[in-house]
């Protein structure tokens, strides 16, 4: 099956198993690394891309289901001279990552959260990020890192 789908602003167009997941399409077909493969099963959210500007675990969505529409990656949201999104700048200046596995998931959720919720509270970044797992921080700094993004003052 043929599938077009503008990848972080371009096109990528590929002939694909019916069954390709969107996650295989970007790391195999797009060559975007970023999106991490964690579970298979949306447990995770280490594969969490945006798909036409919305949150999805790209583990369960079909290439196919993916087809004419805009998939934004970790790799997208910097912009074209390399500079970082303000929401991966909050990750790296707030310190939330450690082993660095769960981080492109859980920044492009935390960039869907925004984009919905301005001004989350700590209790709505955390509600807001429950289907991302992270296995090594605690998640106090990934929330630190969201108000920060945010324009709030970052309580410690």
């Amino acid at each position: 099956m043929k599938v077009s789908i503008e990848v972080n602003g371009r096109p990528v167009a590929e002939e694909v198993p019916d069954r390709t997941l969107l996650v295989h399409f970007l790391r195999d077909t797009a060559g975007l690394t970023g999106t991490n493969i964690g579970c298979d099963t949306t447990s995770c959210g280490a594969c969490t891309v945006l798909l036409d500007g919305e949150s999805v675990k790209s583990c369960t969505v079909l290439a196919a289901q993916a087809d004419g529409h805009a998939v934004t990656t970790v790799e997208g949201l910097s912009e074209p001279d390399g500079s970082l999104h303000p929401m991966q700048r909050a990750f790296r200046e707030q310190h939330g990552l450690q082993c660095g596995f769960c981080t492109p998931g859980m920044i492009m959720a935390s960039v869907s959260l925004l984009a919905d919720n301005p001004k989350p509270t700590r209790d709505e970044v955390r509600a807001g990020l429950e289907g991302n797992l992270c296995r090594c921080t605690g998640y106090h700094n990934i929330v630190s890192a969201v108000v920060d993004a945010s324009g709030q003052e970052v309580d410690r």
